[in-house]
């Protein structure tokens, strides 16, 4: 009787589940079975093991061969298993001595011919692995530089099973041809996810076409808006634009994510592995270093929002734009179910998904940015545009944004038309985003020295109480949002929020705490009542 194991990994959401693939051969008719509560596709790894063992030059054991995947109660799907799988049988019929592979975490697929095919979500494989105390990885060769972002890891990069089965015999490594090379491989391509295309922000900027990056300076006008776009960005808060159609709501929101702070070490991590479970990652870059940003259609459904799918939960565009920007675009347009679900993920950061096949807590901390007309027909705000909208009409559309979601939203700013002075640009450009970024790095910098100690990094993560009691504003300065509590204009949720975004203003203008005049914007911002203060408070 022949006894062999090997190690790959199960994942569960974007968490990794290290499961021991046992092989055991007994005499008695040839038969392959496989146990251990294996999906679809998993099952169909018998023939394509068989086939790829064979075309690589071993021979197949003709007994009873048993492969049982450990522990058995943690669902597994997805083509990865193969390769421990082979490992695991040839160690078994003694072609591989089992104690080299006993310890080594195997993840790919095979190709009938034995080539070792790249899979998705191969970043929180291995981060799986090494917090599990394995240190040696074999992964397909395309996809060893996500792998090697694990510190304390060491990672083979194999073509084939050929050359695998060298590796771990001793014998001369075979050379294999690159096949495919420059072309993105169809294993990681991933399903077509609503607002992940080319121009989302999760592809390459080249691969629009000309390489063009949007900037500000792009964009005419809109003073207002363009400082709400900096607050936003400087504290982390939601943000809605509302204006009539051709204002700048859509050109405003793809600049966002250009003014973001470049991702930390551990923030690229976090992206990384939500997009290598999603296949989304951009050919030849392992590591995300900027701030996604994920657009979907307004006729997204819910799972396709906050994850779902068959079989396990499979991340959602709230996961996708973890760490960076979710634009809702057209946001009546949503369902009120779609929206409705973000108010969890929008409080938490996270969100829990529950379907049969268990539940997965994906991360989705993320900005949210929603545009929105002032009617169906949009030209209800226009003077002489001749809007024909009943006003019950009128009413309705509004009320598709439900009062529980929009109070979770910081900013909310009216984008006007463009004049023709600004259109022609005869009243001067705008600031650059390097311009604007700048000054938004160095009030992040500004908040974390704040904060350091914390568990929070940016303004809009600081709890209520803390604002209340240890972070404490100028004397006086929360007058007028006292009066506004009082009057019902504010929630409580509401009042932490402008707290919040005063403190971000002060950052801005580079205060030590805010005045009476940073609360008084951030009033402004929030309820869209004029309040006196000058156009550019929150910029020096």
């Amino acid at each position: 009787m022949g006894f062999a194991r090997a190690c790959s990994v199960a994942l569960v959401g974007v968490e990794g589940v290290v499961v021991e693939v046992q092989a055991d051969l007994e005499p008695g008719v040839a038969a392959f079975t496989l146990v251990g509560l294996p999906d679809k596709s998993l099952i169909e790894s018998r023939d394509r093991v068989r086939a790829a063992v064979v075309n690589s030059g071993a021979e197949w054991p003709q007994k009873k061969l048993t492969v049982g995947l450990s522990p058995a109660s943690v669902p597994k799907s997805g083509s990865g298993f193969d390769l421990a799988v082979a490992c695991a049988v040839l160690g078994a019929a003694e072609r591989i001595d089992p104690a080299t592979i006993a310890d080594m975490v195997m993840i790919g697929e095979l190709g009938l011919d034995g080539r070792v095919r790249p899979v998705r979500g191969v970043l929180p494989a291995v981060l799986a692995a090494a917090e599990a105390g394995y240190e040696q990885v074999v992964v397909p060769e395309q996809t060893a530089g996500e792998a090697a972002l694990v510190p304390g890891v060491s990672v083979l990069g194999v073509r084939s099973l050929r050359q695998l089965i060298a590796v771990l015999c001793d014998e001369p490594v075979p050379e294999e041809p690159v096949e495919g090379q420059g072309r993105p491989d169809a294993m990681l391509a991933g399903p077509m996810i609503p607002g992940t295309g080319l121009g989302t922000g999760l592809a390459p900027a080249a691969g629009r076409g000309d390489g063009h990056r949007p900037d500000l300076v792009d964009v005419a006008g809109q003073p207002r808006p363009r400082q709400a776009l900096e607050v936003a960005a400087a504290g982390g808060h939601h943000l809605l634009f509302s204006g009539p159609p051709g204002a700048g709501k859509t050109m405003l929101a793809e600049r966002l994510s250009s003014i973001l702070p470049p991702l930390t070490r551990q923030e690229s991590l976090e992206v990384t592995a939500v997009h290598s479970v999603a296949g989304i990652l951009p050919p030849g870059e392992p590591l995300v270093a900027r701030a996604p940003y994920c657009a979907p259609h307004h006729s997204a459904t819910m799972q396709s929002l906050v994850g779902g799918g068959n079989g396990m939960p499979r991340p959602g565009a709230v996961s996708l734009a973890h760490r960076g920007v979710l634009f809702l675009d057209e946001a009546p347009e949503f369902s009120g179910k779609a929206l409705d679900a973000l108010r969890q993920p929008l409080e938490s950061g996270h969100v829990v998904v529950a379907r049969a096949a268990g539940v997965v807590r994906l991360p989705a901390r993320f900005l949210m940015v929603l545009a929105a007309n002032p009617c169906p027909c949009g030209r209800h705000t226009l003077t002489g545009a001749g809007c024909e909208c009943p006003p019950s009409v009128v009413r309705r559309y509004q009320a598709r944004l439900s009062g529980p979601l929009l109070d979770r939203v910081d900013l909310r700013v009216e984008v006007e038309p463009v004049d023709r002075a600004d259109l022609l640009g005869q009243g001067g450009r705008g600031e650059s985003t390097a311009a604007v970024a700048a000054r938004v790095r160095e009030a992040r910098a500004r908040a974390a020295e704040r904060l350091a100690g914390t568990p929070w990094t940016t303004n809009s993560e600081v709890p209520g109480h803390e604002l209340r009691t240890r972070l404490l504003v100028a004397p006086g300065a929360l007058a007028a949002a006292e009066r506004d509590l009082e009057r019902g204009l504010l929630t409580a949720r509401g009042l932490d929020r402008v707290l919040r975004v005063a403190w971000t203003v002060a950052d801005l203008r580079g205060a030590d705490r805010p005045d009476a005049s940073d609360v008084a914007v951030a009033l402004e911002l929030r309820t869209g009542i004029q309040r006196g203060v000058p156009m550019g408070t929150g910029q020096r």
